[in-house]
């Protein structure tokens, strides 16, 4: 009887896509191993049998491993009678192939046997044939760029979308915007409590300095300016698959108005569930 494990034996073209599979899958929690000779892919499983652990498993295979490709075909049977298994294989067309190549400058494989790319790409797909008649899913990703190639990995094998973790940052601009930030919001025009006696020496940690800066009609708008933006786009970082997003909140100092509006965007966000953590780099 088959053992509990779903195993997707990724394999295809050069450049057709393999890797950015095989990362996707990695990321909706399959433990992935790539350019795997096939000879060793059902000792490999065995070893795996010891962990509950590893249900799902990933094994890249392709024209790296052509001493072993003549064994392919039988050693993929094997593994089919013995575990639940899909055979993935990733293609596109000879343009897209050859423009992918040269927007990588990376050298193909079978380049050091054929001086012509095209005739690389050519010889790989007689090379492969055997591999891809005994495919379950053929993917052509000719018109798919690595987001969408990535959305339709992760919604082919059931992944469930997954809200990012995202780090809500204040700094100020004296310093210079973050540069890891993914958005950046500019909070400089708010009514500055640097300016009030009793309040420049406090920062935005503080209940007086709070309370200023949320009773500004400006912050009022800010805010709601800022919640509705990121209704829309958390949910297109969603489904991007995006794992950590950083938000960035300057003001001149980084001690008053960011600090505050980075708290007030992070406590909204718990409110929507999102797994979120407040640093205040300049306080």
């Amino acid at each position: 009887m088959p053992l509990e494990k779903f195993i997707i034996i990724v394999t295809g073209l050069s450049g057709g896509g393999k890797t950015v599979t095989i990362r996707t899958l990695e990321d909706i929690g399959f433990f992935c191993v790539d350019n795997l000779p096939p000879p060793v892919i059902l000792e490999f499983l065995g070893m795996l049998n010891e962990f509950s652990s590893f249900r799902n498993i990933a094994i890249g295979i392709d024209i790296r491993a052509q001493q072993f490709l003549e064994k392919a075909t039988e050693v993929l049977k094997k593994i089919k009678n013995l575990y639940k298994t899909e055979v993935l294989f990733m293609e596109a067309d000879d343009e897209t192939i050859l423009l992918r190549y040269k927007e990588t400058r990376r050298p193909h494989p079978l380049s050091g046997l054929y001086n012509d790319l095209l005739k690389a790409i050519k010889q790989e797909r007689v090379l492969l044939y055997p591999i891809r008649s005994c495919s379950d899913r053929i993917i052509d990703t000719s018109n798919f760029n690595p987001h969408a190639l990535k959305f339709l990995i992760r919604s082919l094998y059931g992944a469930e979308e997954i809200s990012p973790s995202v780090t809500v940052m204040s700094f100020g601009y004296k310093k210079g915007i973050p540069a890891n930030a993914d958005l950046v919001f500019d909070a400089r025009f708010l009514p500055n409590p640097y300016f009030v006696p009793f309040l420049t020496d406090l920062n935005g940690t503080d209940e007086e300095v709070k309370n200023f800066v949320l009773k500004q009609n400006e912050t009022v708008e800010f805010l709601k300016y800022i919640k509705n933006f990121l209704n829309y786009a958390l949910s297109g970082y969603k489904k991007e698959g995006r794992p950590y997003i950083t938000i960035a909140i300057g003001c001149t100092g980084g001690k008053h108005r960011s600090v505050v509006i980075a708290e007030e965007i992070a406590r909204y966000l718990r409110s929507l569930f999102v797994n979120s953590v407040v640093i205040h780099r300049d306080l």
